[in-house]
């Protein structure tokens, strides 16, 4: 069965904040999605990432064909996350809710795959208790509990953490100044074949204590650099700057590391290498701001943290090939879950799905039963 897809454009509530550079979407601003509703549904999923444009989702067509309301929404960075503040994104998946609940679904579950798992396990956290009232920042920010109904459950599909931990992970910690992405130390360069793969353990270990360093570093820089700029007559209130080399995880080369079905390489289509060095990557460009909300430790999006302190039922599948989310990755949701939490493990299954028919009817079943049984 194929079910119609329809566009939505669902408005923010005035006064909301909304990064962009449009008039018209300051004057009246709207986020946009696709909706596929069959007439017959009662239960409605919401697929969002925070940046990443889902209307075109894997998940859609198969979850309507089995009679599941499916909202494939984008937040209003879509395409764009240099100025993303993670605490407006979850005012967005509520706009979802609202209007799935809208249309007569009486259950509604939030779907978070990939960077989605630790915006809904945000949102829902939120929506139970609400304690957000300003950015790490410190800029004030207008939740309300009407911006954010409840949901009756959250799967996590090929979930990561949240983009903190995630950046920590990524961070090349061979980079030594910051204004200058060709400045290394050798010593900390995963891409230098004298270091591996593979890699022994106090190699692994010095990274990983370069990527924390290198991570706090560029916090507190942000931090102090803040203070500099909002302290000036102009009333300047953010600024941009580069983050260089930030896809450098010594599991993207060494394989017995974090161990999975995965090939090496990574998810970003080229080497990983090359990724590390191009031009255009994760976080690579960010406003002061943004970096405090989405990318660092400091962030409030920590996906295991704020599932913990939600109460609903949750699906976790575990893409075993994934080239970006590992095993310890699902143990961390898994913890946090504890026995709230329905596991299963997609053999073989990367993090795209691209030419896994049969790994997607897989994960259709799964997800459809458990929706079944909230």
């Amino acid at each position: 069965m194929i079910c119609e897809r329809r566009h939505v454009a669902l408005p923010i509530r005035v006064g909301s904040a909304f990064e962009s550079q449009s008039g018209l979407q300051l004057n009246a601003p709207r986020i946009y999605g696709v909706a596929a509703l069959p007439s017959e549904a009662t239960i409605g999923v919401i697929l969002m990432h925070p940046a990443s444009n889902l209307m075109n989702h894997y998940l859609i067509d198969p979850l309507a064909g089995q009679g599941i309301g499916v909202l494939a929404l984008n937040s209003r960075y879509c395409g764009g996350d240099s100025a993303l503040i993670m605490e407006h994104v979850i005012q967005d998946v509520g706009a979802g809710v609202k209007f799935l609940r809208g249309q007569g679904m009486k259950t509604v579950a939030l779907i978070g795959n990939s960077g989605g798992a630790a915006l809904m396990a945000f949102y829902q956290a939120q929506a139970e208790r609400l304690t957000i009232t300003e950015t790490p920042a410190g800029d004030p920010v207008d939740l309300r509990a009407e911006d954010l109904p409840l949901a009756d459950g959250i799967a996590l599909l090929a979930g990561h953490p949240g983009r903190g931990r995630l950046m920590l992970g990524y961070l090349d910690a061979s980079v030594t100044d910051e204004a200058d992405p060709i400045a290394t130390d050798p010593s900390l360069d995963i891409f230098n074949t004298d270091n591996g793969p593979p890699f022994d353990a106090g190699f692994v270990a010095r990274v990983r204590a370069g990527q924390r360093r290198r991570s706090e570093a560029i916090t507190a820089w942000a931090r102090e650099r803040l203070a500099i700029i909002r302290a000036l007559p102009d009333g300047r209130r953010d600024e941009a700057f580069v983050v260089h080399r930030t896809y450098a995880d010594p599991r993207f080369l060494d394989l017995s590391l974090d161990p999975s079905d995965r090939k090496a390489g990574g998810n970003r289509g080229a080497s990983a290498r090359e990724a590390n060095l191009s031009a255009n990557n994760l976080g690579r460009f960010t406003t002061l701001t943004s970096w405090l909300s989405q990318w660092s430790l400091d962030t409030h999006a920590d996906g295991p943290a704020c599932l913990a302190a939600t109460s609903v039922p949750v699906l976790q599948l575990d893409y075993t090939a994934d080239g970006g989310v590992y095993p310890s990755d699902v143990a961390l949701w898994s913890a946090a879950g504890g026995a709230r939490i329905e596991n299963h493990r997609l053999v073989g299954a990367s993090h795209y799905m691209q030419g896994q028919p049969d790994l997607l009817a897989r994960a259709v079943d799964l997800t459809v039963d458990w929706l079944k049984r909230l």
